[in-house]
């Protein structure tokens, strides 16, 4: 089968041919129709090496999928071959940039027949960070104020919808160019970080940052008191005064992914998709140069 890798941190990524991945136990075999990446992965320890520390290239990244059920491990149960799914592969096996790729059936969810793969493969990563970083790790509540930086991202953009939804005031950040995208997805307010004064801002319950950097260490201050600071970028050098401080890596969640799936259904979640390109451009679609506005989806079956 086809899939795209990489070998060595020189070489860079490259259509080849690849076996046909094993399915072992409670694993299915997805037959992948798109998928989504995160351009930082040949940047991840997991895309050289396994969970052992050896070696496991050539790797295949990309870890978000929608396809169909091609093949079950053994004891798999739950789901069915044929049956239309989306969710995500484990960082430390190869991914989804593949024709065909082996996955935890825990890791995937039912795909309703109404929603398209190309939707359903810009889900998974950015629909359960930002899920795991308002609620599990925010505790975000109705009548709250949260400050979402890079709001107009694949993560941010869901973290809006979600929090908007959920009654919270929604502020949010971004380059100038972004203010319109983001008070369209539900945001109250938008600021421009590299030309507004956070500080202006006042307190605020949650802070969801994926920027790191200059703009994290000066969120801790607008943290009030039990409020919480949420990153995925990076450990936080500077925490709150009086609230908490929380780093970290989504994780698979079976239900949550078909709760993303009904607010997609009913019209209340709308992931930003960006270009939709062929396998065979997905290299291209890694380098800077290459990335649009939005979540860039590789169609591949």
């Amino acid at each position: 089968m086809q899939a795209i890798t990489v070998r060595d941190r020189d070489a860079g990524l490259a259509l080849t041919e690849v076996p046909y991945p094993h399915a072992a136990e409670n694993d299915v075999v997805v037959r992948v129709h798109a998928a989504g990446f995160t351009p930082g992965e040949p940047a991840w320890p997991a895309t050289w090496a396994d969970r052992a520390g050896r070696d496991r290239t050539p790797s295949v990244p990309g870890h978000e999928l929608s396809g169909v059920v091609a093949e079950l491990g053994y004891g798999t149960t739950g789901l069915t071959v044929g049956q239309r799914v989306f969710g995500l592969t484990d960082w430390a096996r190869d991914g989804s940039l593949a024709e065909y790729t082996a996955v935890e059936a825990r890791n995937l969810a039912p795909l309703p027949a109404d929603i398209d793969h190309v939707t359903a493969a810009a889900l998974p990563i950015s629909g359960l960070t930002a899920w795991q970083a308002l609620f599990d790790h925010g505790r975000l509540a109705a009548g709250q104020t949260v400050l979402i930086h890079g709001a107009a991202g694949s993560v941010g953009s869901l973290a809006v919808q979600l929090a908007r939804d959920a009654g919270a005031h929604v502020i949010g950040t971004g380059r100038a160019a972004d203010r319109d995208t983001v008070l369209g997805l539900g945001a109250a307010e938008f600021l421009d970080p590299l030309a507004e004064h956070l500080a202006d801002l006042g307190p605020v319950d949650v802070v969801l940052d994926v920027l790191g950097g200059e703009v994290l260490d000066r969120s801790a201050a607008l943290v009030r008191d039990g409020g919480t600071l949420v990153t995925i970028a990076e450990p936080p050098r500077v925490r709150p005064a009086g609230g908490r401080a929380v780093f970290f890596v989504v994780e698979p969640d079976r239900a949550r992914l078909a709760d993303l799936a009904r607010r997609v259904r009913d019209g209340r979640l709308r992931p930003r998709v960006g270009a939709v390109r062929p396998l065979a451009e997905a290299p291209a679609a890694f380098s800077p140069a290459g990335r649009t506005p939005g979540k860039t989806i590789i169609r591949v079956a």
